[in-house]
Parts: structure tokens; sequence; C-alpha cells
């Protein structure tokens, strides 16, 4: 309970730790908890989602559906993505992309990305009828939590524990809870008919893919490296899922 008390309120706003005593050392082991926050965000998302379609036109409702998650979870994820493009766009070497991306401001490449992903993300959202787009916003949401996670397993932590951001290195997920994960992240995939469901492969390549070039430029994570494969890869799911649903219906 703890280390799913660590999970939630590290990935949202949530403020179980005042509620719960919470031992410091299970925010070290909330990579194999991500899908069960995904749950919580992914439905927020989904269920703006469908609220904000019963009074607005499918683009504006995409966007309150994305703006809701970004307000639940402090904007976590969107900030790594902006640190990492800022870092991986901007860094000339291993020590100047990890100096970059630990610097709190955003800058061009940063600014560039998170604009990107907004206007594509919800421009795939607004595409899809509305169930659909509930059962895909909140579907993208687990299983891209759970391949972005996969890259705690891949490489080490690229920077000293004492020079992380939070203080907090991630643990390896051990091979029991990784099954687990599985399971919590591949059940909302369900909810998609045929073949909306293939959308699932976009974010394992584009998470393989990121972790491989994390490799090459960095030879380790950061929390923004977690974060920027989460929302590269849930951009991926939801592009894929618009382009299956046009194409194939």
């Amino acid at each position: 309970m703890q280390r799913l008390a660590a999970a939630i309120s590290f990935f949202t706003r949530l403020p179980l730790w005042r509620m719960i005593e919470i031992d410091p050392r299970h925010y070290e082991r909330v990579v194999e908890l991500w899908p069960v926050a995904g749950w919580l965000t992914g439905g927020l998302s989904a269920l703006t989602l469908w609220l904000a379609s019963l009074v607005f036109d499918a683009p504006v409702a995409a966007l309150l559906a994305l703006t809701s998650r970004t307000l639940f979870t402090g904007a976590l994820h969107e900030d790594g993505l902006a640190d990492f493009a800022d870092g991986m766009g901007g860094g000339t070497s291993r020590e100047r992309i990890l100096a970059i991306m630990k610097d709190s401001h955003i800058g061009t490449y940063g600014v560039i990305a998170l604009a990107l992903y907004y206007m594509l993300a919800a421009t795939a959202i607004a595409s899809l009828p509305v169930a659909v787009a509930c059962a895909t916003v909140f579907a993208a949401d687990v299983w891209s939590k759970y391949c972005a996670g996969m890259i705690i397993n891949a490489m080490p932590y690229a920077r000293q524990r004492e020079e992380a951001k939070n203080l907090t290195v991630y643990t390896r997920i051990r091979p029991a809870t990784l099954l687990t994960g599985f399971l919590l992240s591949a059940w909302p995939l369900t909810l998609l008919h045929w073949p909306l469901a293939l959308a699932s492969l976009a974010p394992v390549i584009a998470a393989a893919l990121l972790i491989m070039y994390i490799r090459h430029k960095i030879g380790g994570y950061t929390g923004d490296c977690c974060g920027a494969i989460f929302i590269i890869s849930e951009l991926c799911f939801l592009l894929t899922a618009a382009a299956l649903h046009r194409t194939l219906g």
C-alpha cells in the first residue's frame, strides 16, 4: 500500500503523503506501478474528454482532456519531454546534454516539442468518434507508461544519485512485477476494437528506438528520459490509432 501511495503521489497531485506515512525508499520502486497511476491519469483524461464532448466540438474537448492530465500530474511528463528535447537538441556532449536537461528552464527545442505534442495529440484524438477516442486515450496512457518503464531495466542511471533532480533513482523492475505490470497495462487495450488495438505496437517500437538513442547519446537514463519516452510513445499510439481508424475503419 505504501508503494502504491508513493506511485500515485509521485505521478499526481493527490496529497496521499499527507494521509499515509510513506517510507522514502518506496519512491524508488514506483516504476512497476506506473500502469496503476496510468489508470488514474488516463481515466481522468478519458472522463474529461467525454464530458467536454457534451458541450464542445471535438478539437476543444481533446485539448481539455490533455490539459486535465497536465494539471493533475503537475506537468510532470511534459516537463520531461521539454527538458529531453532541449538537452538532446542543444547538447553536443554527454556532459552538456545532462547539464541542459537538469536546468529547469525551457528552451526553444522544449517549446517546439510541447507545441507539436499538443497539436498532434489533440488532432489525433479529435479525429476519432467520442466513444472510441475515450477508450483510446485511456489505453494509450496506461500502455505507454508500461513501455516507458522498460528503460529502467535497459540501462543504468546516467548521473550520480546525489545529482538526481529529486534525489530518487528507480530500482530495476523484478520479473514477477513485469508480468503484473503487463497485465495491468494490457487490459485497457481490450476496450479497443480491431484494428485499433494494433496501435499498441507503436509505443513498443517508439520506446525501443528511443532507448537505443538515449543509450548512444548519454549511456543511461534520467527522469526526463522516462517522461519523454512516455509522451512520445503515447503520441505514436494516438497517431497510429487515428490512421488505422481512417484507413481501415
